[in-house]
């Protein structure tokens, strides 16, 4: 059932609510009435469960069924024509949908905290369009304007530039001189996560973004310690997400299942943001985003383009993985048999056994509110 038949349901045949879309963990009704203003201003009201009240609010199981059945998000823009390159309306509608979509709670300290998820996951979604870079993992370099390197600290920002205008910079060749930085897609992802939460904090936490700007101007946060700081982890192996759920602004990763490919630097997995309207991030052709079943492709296919170079390295070759991505989206028997396989769940680190590509968690910005943050500075 999609939208047409959802469209002509009365009232009085709107189903419960699924187990778990948003709670808001304040009794105040003035904080629910914000939330539902919101809901209003989207016009998703009519998508909510009749007895989605308080501090509880879902899709109806009707709603459920007619747009994220299986809680595959994926298609949520297709559904209901929307447009979300043109409209922030459209995309902030996608993103609160597929919020109420959550197969398990998601829980706020307070609407002010949800509003500000929902415009992180925006702007790390604009922020993410934008982004065009040169892949490396042995090298790196950034705006000599806005940047400077050392061993022991990261790339950090020279002191009284403002950390939005060098993220911005090193990730968004067009508001600069058009020159595209080297990154590897891990760093890639911290950045963009990081100008979406520092565009935010701009406007809802600006002693936190300060706070941040000391921070970078004094040494990166980074790898594991940027997920720890910055960063929530929802699902897990015992408890992993709907393959087809995501929602725009989540950081995403896509494992390579294939033992030999993944020693390849670089090629050991996939992050990317997803952009919602079934797109994911391609921060290397950025007006080429990836489908779910051309990453699926991609990834599969590394394993027949990986080489030993002159100086024993396992290195890729990317025009034989596209060439071979080509053959098998021409064959509709080989393309459902390479798709059906890599979208299984991955296995676990160390195991390349029966798994696919697809992760079982996402990840998205920690609160960020003056008295409810999440994000806590070393230090």
């Amino acid at each position: 059932m999609k939208l047409a038949a959802y469209q002509e349901l009365t009232p009085h045949t709107i189903a419960p609510p699924q187990s778990g879309g948003l709670d808001i963990l304040t009794d105040d009704p003035a904080q629910h009435r914000l939330v539902l203003d919101k809901f209003d201003e989207l016009g998703l009201r009519p998508y909510l469960a009749s007895c989605s009240h308080g501090r509880r609010f879902a899709l109806s199981a009707d709603a459920a069924h007619a747009l994220v059945d299986d809680g595959d998000t994926l298609n949520l823009c297709r559904d209901l024509g929307l447009d979300t390159a043109a409209n922030m309306a459209h995309l902030e509608r996608e993103i609160v949908l597929a919020l109420l979509a959550a197969p398990r709670p998601l829980h706020f300290a307070s609407a002010a905290e949800f509003l500000a998820a929902v415009a992180i996951r925006r702007n790390v979604v604009v922020a993410a369009r934008a982004t065009q870079l040169a892949f490396g993992t042995a090298e790196a370099d950034r705006p000599a304007s806005h940047w400077t390197y050392d061993e022991d600290h990261g790339f950090t920002v020279l002191p009284g530039q403002p950390l939005i205008e060098a993220l911005t910079l090193a990730t968004q060749p067009a508001a600069g001189d058009g020159r595209m930085y080297a990154f590897s897609c891990y760093r890639a992802t911290e950045y963009v996560m990081l100008l979406g939460i520092a565009h935010e904090l701009e406007r809802s936490n600006p002693a936190l973004l300060a706070a941040l700007q000391r921070q970078w101007e004094t040494s990166a946060i980074q790898s594991g310690a940027f997920h720890d700081v910055f960063l929530v982890e929802y699902g897990s192996f015992d408890a992993p997400l709907p393959p087809r759920w995501y929602v725009p602004g989540d950081r995403v990763w896509f494992r390579n299942p294939d033992a030999l490919s993944s020693d390849a630097s670089g090629y050991e997995g996939s992050w990317v943001i997803y952009l919602g309207n079934g797109l994911f991030s391609n921060f290397w052709q950025r007006d080429r985003p990836y489908s779910l079943i051309a990453k699926c492709l991609e990834i599969y296919h590394w394993r027949h383009g990986t080489y030993v170079d002159g100086a024993g390295d396992l290195r890729m070759n990317e025009a034989i993985v596209a060439a071979r991505v080509a053959e098998t989206a021409a064959d509709p028997a080989a393309l459902a048999a390479v798709v059906a396989r890599m979208s299984r769940l991955r296995d676990t680190r160390g195991v390349y056994a029966d798994g696919g590509c697809i992760d079982v968690s996402r990840e998205y910005a920690r609160p960020v509110c003056p008295g409810t943050a999440g994000i806590v500075l070393p230090g």
